[in-house]
């Protein structure tokens, strides 16, 4: 049994140097991921909570009861006020010594609505479960299995883990989902989710999807978008110039959190996920999660690549001025591949990583390095 209290050293320095260069910093991030928790370890002078009646109560009338305020003041479920971002930006103009620390759990709301009226004046930090570095190598399986939500990673049982994402699933669907505006009954969406984990790590194909689940082309996308703004799921976008090749040019799914994946599967334990037909794309979906928190870039910075000819690349970002890549294998052995070669090649690598399940570190080939995903902690140098 490990330790309730986690250490997420990480996102403390990342939150502290966002903050001292910014009045109002946001933590986004799906509910349970332990922004709340995290705030409270930045030690605010003021904190609200606005699904707590009382101080939703309090801010009935924000101006006044912010204006009056000193030093760092937490707000917990922003997106629950819309019309506090316009205050936020006239406080931090009118009043240097307040900062805020806002916390939401829907991306697509808080970004468009926080960037038109703070503009210049917010930063984001985006928080997920936890990182392999936060719970340490032995503990890889767990977190593959059970997810990084706190909750589910540090439940005392197997079982008691998947009853926890199964009661998350039923509220984030039944609770959360129509708290945003969103009015579509809640089978549905889990229907729809089910379905969508059984396409994860390939390219999405909406008039497929939408055949499948009886429903239009842009119902289809607007599911999705309900999912991936609530960072259920990951749209891995595709990387493509004119290279004079035809290029894949629709984006990949992925559920985020392995555990929800596995919930979603009704897979309650490694003898099944190891006896599952999905077990390579968990296992990819999973180390390509872990690699993203690693590489610490937006989303919007992290690609896949492939050509109709079938070559492909599961991961590729630009860093210091390089291309860099990495593809995922629940393999023992991974090998060098035409497609490896391929991506090398057309995309001007600097070098291609293979995260595979296994303990050792190999070269391949001057490019081409294995590495097991216990190696993949933040900071990622990206060294060979």
């Amino acid at each position: 049994m490990l330790s309730i209290m986690i250490e997420r050293t990480h996102d403390i320095i990342a939150l502290r140097t966002l903050m001292a260069q910014f009045p109002v910093t946001a933590i986004l991030g799906p509910r349970q991921c332990g922004k709340t928790t995290l705030a409270r370890l930045i030690k605010a002078e003021h904190y609200f909570d606005l699904e707590n009646p009382r101080d939703a109560a309090k801010l009935s009338n924000p101006q006044l009861a912010l204006e009056e305020l000193k030093g760092t003041i937490v707000v917990d479920e922003i997106q629950r006020c819309p019309d506090l971002f316009p205050l936020l930006r006239y406080l931090t103009d009118t009043l240097k010594d307040q900062k805020y620390l806002i916390l939401g759990s829907a991306s697509g709301e808080m970004m468009k609505q926080s960037g038109e009226s703070l503009a210049g004046r917010i930063a984001f930090h985006y928080l997920g479960g936890f990182r392999l570095d936060e719970i340490g190598a032995k503990n890889i399986k767990q977190l593959w299995l059970n997810g990084g939500f706190p909750l589910s990673f540090l439940a005392p049982t197997t079982e008691a883990s998947f009853r926890w994402r199964e009661n998350y699933i039923t509220t984030f669907l039944e609770r959360d989902i129509p708290q945003l505006g969103i009015n579509i009954p809640a089978a549905t969406i889990r229907r729809f989710w089910i379905m969508l984990s059984h396409y994860q790590g390939q390219v999405m194909n909406y008039a497929e999807l939408s055949r499948s689940f009886g429903i239009s082309d842009m119902t289809v996308r607007r599911y999705i978008d309900i999912l991936s703004g609530t960072f259920m799921v990951r749209m891995l976008q595709p990387w493509f110039l004119n290279i004079g090749k035809r290029l894949v040019k629709s984006p990949k799914t992925y559920i985020r959190d392995s555990g929800i994946f596995h919930a979603l599967l009704s897979v309650k334990n490694h003898d099944q996920l190891l006896s599952h037909n999905k077990l390579g794309a968990s296992w990819e979906g999973y180390a390509l999660e872990m690699a993203a928190r690693a590489i610490d870039k937006r989303d919007e910075e992290l690609f896949f690549w492939a050509t109709h000819g079938g070559a492909e690349l599961d991961l590729f970002w630009q860093d210091s001025g390089k291309n860099w890549g990495a593809e995922f294998k629940y393999s023992d052995v991974p090998r060098a591949t035409k497609s490896m070669h391929a991506a090398i090649h057309d995309l001007d690598l600097a070098h291609l990583w293979v995260i595979y399940a296994g303990k050792e570190k190999y070269r391949l080939t001057e490019k081409i390095t294995v590495l097991p995903l216990s190696e993949v902690v933040c900071p990622w140098t990206y060294s060979p």
